[in-house]
């Protein structure tokens, strides 16, 4: 009998937690746009030292995440209409290639997988949980991309999809909740089970180019 393959125990280094928990603040708001960041207060609040969180902050300053200013600080990126835009061509560049290697890998079970997500969208949607579908569209994503088993893509996925929710948080106003969300991922999730490439790959596009608009201000 075939002993199950052991895979060595990777243990984050402090400065990797660090910057997880400043990700999540970022995303959700609680850091907002625009704002400086108290090294003391921070310090302060994670019960970290100052070094530790220092690298922490320089991660997601190589990210995009936040900005240094000489002489002035480290801020939090301000979202403006042309971030969106950027943002959502990277997003499909990523998503379109991690979903074409998803199918390749084995397509049935991706397929499967995203359709639970699905699942746990429509139950937002039935509750009327615009809080719930929000972040259940963005798990989708996030498996959509890890599906592909590339480090590399979901290493770029993850800062976008930061900057995705904090397009979300900052123009709340503007992304209304609807439930062709849920059937713009139905449909997505039953293409890649039936490894239509193509047609996902469409999909993909048109999915982002409505988010695009819902994040943007009408046209004058």
């Amino acid at each position: 009998m075939t002993s199950p393959t052991l895979h060595p125990v990777v243990q984050e280094t402090t400065p990797a937690l660090i910057a997880r928990q400043l990700r999540r603040a970022v995303g959700e708001g609680e850091l907002a746009p625009g704002q400086q960041l108290n090294e003391a207060e921070l310090s302060r609040r994670l019960g970290v030292s100052r070094g530790p969180l220092r690298e922490a902050m320089q991660r997601l300053t190589q990210e995009g995440l936040l900005v240094s200013i000489r002489n002035r600080g480290v801020f939090v990126i301000e979202v403006t209409d042309d971030d969106v835009r950027d943002m959502y061509l990277a997003r499909t560049a990523v998503e379109r290639a991690a979903a074409a290697r998803a199918i390749e890998v084995d397509g049935a079970h991706a397929g499967a997988r995203l359709a639970e997500v699905v699942g746990t969208m429509a139950e937002a949607v039935a509750r009327d949980d615009a809080d719930a579908l929000t972040e259940a569209d963005l798990e989708f994503h996030t498996l959509l991309v890890a599906l592909a088993g590339s480090p590399r893509l979901s290493r770029m996925h993850t800062t976008l999809m930061v900057e995705t929710r904090m397009c979300i948080t900052a123009l709340e106003d503007r992304y209304a909740s609807h439930s062709f969300r849920l059937e713009e991922h139905r449909e997505i999730a039953e293409a890649v089970g039936r490894c239509d490439t193509a047609h996902v790959d469409r999909l993909l596009l048109e999915h982002m180019e409505d988010a695009v608009g819902r994040l943007r201000p009408a046209e004058a």
